[in-house]
């Protein structure tokens, strides 16, 4: 199969494929390599992963402008927490430190009063450790 061609499609007397748990990760985006750590064992371990999509620290000719900037990062924010409410699970991604943002504790916030499960995974890259806690189980 080239990049080109089609996917096949399913049989049609195929039996449906279970759809994966959706998992939505949260933090701020100066842990964009975390971000992308964490993304790897999510998705390892079955699960879709939903993301921030767009790290705004980093320049880039579409939020260049600052009033575009402030304009994206508003729409974005909103598109975030409509990720959050498609998923599952909820993880706050960070460096081994720990920190959450303010940005981060809102989103947790809405999290909690969807009563998604959350989980803070601090991420080692020196080590290649994942430290996880649960912060709101699942009911």
């Amino acid at each position: 199969m080239t990049g080109q061609d089609p996917l096949p499609l399913p049989e049609p007397d195929a039996p449906a494929l279970p759809q994966p748990p959706v998992t939505t990760l949260c933090g701020s985006t100066r842990f964009w390599a975390e971000f992308a750590e964490i993304t790897l064992r999510e998705t390892v371990a079955g699960r879709i992963v939903l993301t921030p999509g767009c790290n705004l620290k980093t320049s880039h000719p579409l939020w260049d402008d600052p009033a575009a900037a402030q304009a994206l990062k508003e729409r974005l924010d909103v598109l975030h927490l409509a990720k959050i409410r498609a998923a599952a699970l909820v993880v706050i991604v960070s460096d081994q430190s720990g920190y959450i943002g303010q940005s981060t504790h809102r989103e947790v916030a809405y999290a909690l009063s969807l009563g998604l499960p959350i989980r803070h995974d601090r991420v080692d890259l020196t080590t290649g450790t994942v430290t996880s806690s649960t912060i709101h189980p699942a009911r």
